[in-house]
């Protein structure tokens, strides 16, 4: 399939024009659209040494390259975050959540998901598919959450959502990028934060982007390469 094609087919289904004003999505160079492409590969982070495939591959990234890529490279990023069907989605099915509306009605970020699970449950079901968490405001093992909100990969650094949650009323905010700022914020407001790291509650959402990728009938592959690494017993 040509990537034209390719192109025309993830703006149908994931519209570049979702994204914030200041995001950077789509085609990350000028690359020859009539080329065919025969396999893709779908990165959160794409590095400079990950830029040897050959012209036939396409590279999806969730997160904008930090350099220009030779290889055909297109990226799905807050417009991922922001459609229904997508990361939002992703993160709270993967924790078994129903969720019942947006949380930021002005941006369509995140999700408000309704529970009956004590934390002692919901810790269960997040380790099931994180493998740890840190937390702020912990609460008894047998406490109730009835309101959760989720939002993939940046939530917790931004004072905002923390504001948001508790006007929203929310018991429980899950997201990634907590920060010494914020959790004070929290422990102010009496709010319980989980953080599982922004690349980690991103990783629903590739797998369910990847689910999109393959209506195309092309090889596809997620790449999933942790920004960062830890030696035994150091971390």
């Amino acid at each position: 399939m040509k990537l034209n094609e390719i192109i025309e087919f993830l703006n149908n289904k994931i519209p570049q024009d979702l994204a914030l004003s200041n995001d950077k999505v789509g085609l990350m160079g000028k690359y020859d659209l009539t080329q065919e492409i025969t396999s893709i590969k779908i990165f959160m982070d794409l590095h400079p040494q990950d830029d040897n495939y050959s012209k036939d591959t396409l590279l999806i990234t969730h997160h904008p390259p930090l350099f220009n890529p030779k290889t055909p490279t297109f990226t799905i990023h807050s417009n991922w975050d922001i459609i229904d069907g997508g990361a939002n989605e992703a993160l709270a099915n993967s924790l078994n959540l129903n969720i019942i509306e947006s949380f930021d009605k002005n941006t369509n970020i995140g999700r408000i998901c309704e529970s009956n699970l004590t934390y002692k449950e919901l810790k269960e079901q997040i380790l099931t598919n994180f493998n740890s968490f840190n937390i702020v405001n912990k609460p008894d093992e047998n406490e109730i959450i009835q309101r959760i909100a989720v939002i993939s990969g940046f939530g917790l650094k931004n004072p905002e959502h923390i504001k948001l949650a508790k006007d929203k009323d929310i018991d429980m905010l899950i997201s990634g990028d907590l920060t010494q700022k914020t959790a004070i914020l929290a422990i102010n407001l009496n709010l319980i934060l989980i953080d599982l790291g922004h690349h980690n509650s991103e990783l629903p959402g590739l797998d369910y982007l990847k689910k999109i990728v393959d209506e195309l009938n092309i090889d596809c592959e997620i790449i999933n390469k942790p920004p960062m690494e830890c030696e035994k017993n150091e971390c």
